[in-house]
């Protein structure tokens, strides 16, 4: 198939799935509205007949109440209200032995109700397909509330409903989207041709160009006419003609190619050395002057041991990094400088690479060049310090993030039951104890929760020791194994930070990383293999906590850190919260990847001492 039709059958089918979707979902989203509307439509009716009936029973105290229910006037309201939904076809009053005392159609007076299964759950529990499959099955529900003094059930109210005559509702909706689909993959394929049609025409043109231009027949590409601004592939074409002519005529001046190359490390913070393969400078850019002390003019073609005299530190790392062929990232070493006063030291960060590629060809043994870099510590402080800033501002929106659900469940629970009490009072019920019970619940609930908020910002003294990682890693291992053997979980550890410390406050990180182990362990009930890391990467150690459990779900990752989330029965949804604030107070990082079905490595980034 050429690109042409290609296009055309990826637009149409684009086009085809966008509107099917969008028709589906407004349709699923209709019929939600079809279903919500008809059971509030029958919960209105529910609560109109309860009216009635109460009306009914206490204005007529000394009748029976099979008697005072079957008054004209009362089923003549019964056919009124039913006559307010299309899809409600019975409404009944029944005892508790389910005979009917009241209903719409009189005919059915004193027979026995057939219940029907609860309405409500489908509406608010059932998706899209069960309520599709609903509209097509000839299945009637009912809505029902019950009446009585005190626990006893004297009667029944029952509204019965047909989700299926919603149908009708639904079907002009149906139809519409049908049509808007049709038309729009109709428009789909007619747009599609017309502009593959005039793109691919000056395509071809432009091809036949850059053939042209790759056999060396700059001349004939010159013959591309003048094409307006608005006409992008013309505009293309005359500019491949003019690189035709270029080719055929111009030359490339590498001299000012490499001035502009020099302006633009000019313009940069660091100094940047480059010494060739006999060890002599042979670029100097950037702030060299502030680093050095010289003008780079007078530095070019000196020795890197005149330079760098092999006695300072500076020179005795760039001879060793010479030496042995091993890169150095961002050392910090103090640099003599002789535009300072005699004596004085300024500490730099020292990067040293190797430079394999600078020769026409790679030999074994082959000496390569050396780029050096000067890097201001202030400088990468300040920058640190800001993404610490961002970070932290970030960590306390991440961790705060669900005290507002928590706090909103019992401020919910008490307005309801505040407005449950003022209906009853309103009805001159007093017996609302049972309201107030709950509301000094939600009261005291809430309480803890602004509590267990504050305990957790509340600012923690670090004690700050230097913590090895090794032996630092070995206890952690050790205080997780008896728990993880107990669930049946294998323990594998791997170390490789021989010698690296950071500095921490011992106790709490201890408490941030078994917080991880633990739930690794968790996540681990039918067993598994639990997998302890350290590694030096850069400057910074890492500690890693692999499982091999479920994962975690891609709709639960954003929440994982939130104070008060989470998802084991009975957890407080505080561990995780509270090992990543523990991370962010010694200035690390802490992340994830997980896949479900094949578990979850979490990795803590520390600065290295």
């Amino acid at each position: 198939m050429t690109l042409q039709g290609r296009l055309t059958l990826s637009s149409v089918l684009i086009t085809t799935v966008i509107v099917t979707v969008v028709s589906v979902v407004d349709l699923g989203n209709d019929m939600e509205r079809q279903f919500l509307g008809t059971l509030r439509g029958a919960q209105l009716i529910r609560t109109s007949v309860s009216n009635l009936v109460q009306r009914t029973v206490e204005r007529e105290r000394t009748l029976s109440l099979r008697a005072a229910l079957r008054q004209p006037e009362i089923a003549s309201e019964l056919v009124q209200d039913l006559a307010n939904s299309p899809v409600v076809l019975e409404i009944a009053v029944c005892d508790r032995k389910n005979e009917i005392l009241l209903d719409n159609d009189p005919k059915r007076l004193g027979l026995t109700f057939k219940e029907y299964p609860d309405f409500e759950p489908v509406v608010k529990n059932a998706g899209w397909p069960e309520k599709l499959r609903i509209l097509f099955r000839p299945q009637l529900y009912q809505i029902q509330q019950s009446l009585g003094s005190g626990t006893e059930v004297i009667l029944y109210i029952r509204v019965v409903v047909a989700p299926a005559l919603i149908r009708n509702d639904i079907y002009p909706a149906l139809v519409k989207n049908a049509s808007v689909a049709v038309a729009s993959v109709v428009g789909a394929v007619i747009v599609t041709l017309v502009f593959s049609t005039l793109a691919f025409r000056s395509l071809g043109r432009l091809g036949q160009m850059l053939d042209l231009l790759a056999s060396g027949k700059y001349e004939e590409t010159l013959s591309a006419p003048p094409v307006p601004k608005s006409d992008e592939f013309g505009v293309m074409a005359s500019k491949v003609s003019l690189l035709g002519e270029q080719l055929r005529g111009a030359r490339y001046d590498f001299s000012d190619l490499r001035g502009n190359f020099e302006r633009l490390l000019d313009d940069l913070e660091d100094a940047i050395l480059i010494f060739g393969r006999d060890r002599r400078l042979v670029i100097a850019s950037g702030a060299v002057e502030r680093y050095l002390g010289k003008m780079r003019t007078d530095l070019l073609n000196q020795p890197m041991n005149e330079i760098f005299p092999p006695n300072t530190p500076i020179g005795l790392l760039l001879a060793q990094s010479a030496q042995t062929g091993r890169p150095i990232r961002n050392r910090r070493v103090p640099l003599s400088t002789s535009g300072g006063p005699p004596g004085s030291l300024a500490v730099v960060l020292l990067s040293v690479d190797m430079m394999e590629s600078l020769g026409p060809t790679s030999f074994p043994g082959r000496v390569p060049a050396i780029a050096v870099r000067l890097r201001d510590p202030e400088a990468t402080r300040q920058i640190g310090r800001q993404l610490q800033t961002a970070d932290r501002l970030s960590a306390i929106s991440r961790i705060s993030g669900g005290v507002a659900h928590e706090v909103k469940n019992p401020l919910n629970a008490i307005l309801m039951h505040v407005e449950v009490a003022k209906m009853k009072l309103a009805k001159g019920d007093t017996e609302i104890q049972p309201q107030m019970e709950i509301i000094g619940r939600e009261i005291l609930r809430l309480d803890r929760v602004v509590k267990t908020f504050l305990d957790f910002t509340r600012p923690v003294e670090l004690k700050v020791s230097e913590v090895p990682i090794d032996e630092f890693m070995k206890e952690i291992v050790d205080l997780a194994k008896p728990q993880a053997a107990f669930a049946g979980i294998q323990v594998d550890v791997e170390q490789r930070t021989d010698g690296v410390a950071i500095r921490a406050d011992r106790d709490l990180l201890k408490q941030a990383v078994l917080n991880v182990a633990v739930n690794a362990i968790e996540a681990m009930p039918s067993g598994g293999r639990l997998r302890f890391e350290s590694a030096l990467e850069s400057d910074e150690a890492e500690i890693r906590i692999t499982d091999t459990g479920p994962g975690i779900p891609p709709e639960l990752r954003e929440k994982i850190f939130r104070l008060y989330f989470t998802t084991k029965e009975g957890g407080s949804g505080i561990g995780l919260a509270m090992t990543f604030r523990i991370v962010q107070l010694h200035d690390g990082t802490i992340d994830f990847t997980s896949e479900p079905g094949k578990g979850t490595t979490f990795t803590m980034r520390f600065p290295v001492v």
